[in-house]
């Protein structure tokens, strides 16, 4: 069995930074990805960032240049570093890990950005 949890959500002010983490945990044999997905209240799941078992990341447009994800293979572990962040980054961020054929799914943690 694999868990996937989040941490490091919270209130945050515009203009301000937040790291989120998450970490993968069980039954791992190697993580292909890990990324980040975001809901916005009454919104969709949106792509965020991804970091592939090569290094190879990725991003949604609305974050590049702002957020930057990595990670600690040996904690298997990702970070998302979000710098300058506005109203319109608030959400729930939910974290996820491929492994084998298998997406695992965190529970989510709620960035919130407002002054």
């Amino acid at each position: 069995q694999v868990q996937v949890v989040e941490s490091g959500g919270g209130l945050v002010q515009p203009g301000g930074s937040l790291r989120l983490s998450c970490a993968a945990s069980g039954t791992i044999a190697s993580i292909n990805a890990m990324g980040w997905y975001r809901q916005a209240p009454g919104k969709e799941r949106d792509f965020v960032a991804r970091i592939r078992s090569g290094g190879w990341t990725s991003y949604a447009d609305s974050v590049k240049g702002r957020f930057t994800i990595s990670r600690d293979s040996d904690k298997n572990t990702v970070y998302l570093q979000m710098n300058s962040l506005t109203p319109e980054d608030t959400a729930v961020y939910y974290c996820y890990a491929v492994i084998g054929s298998m997406m695992y799914w965190g529970k989510g943690t709620l960035v919130t950005v407002s002054s």
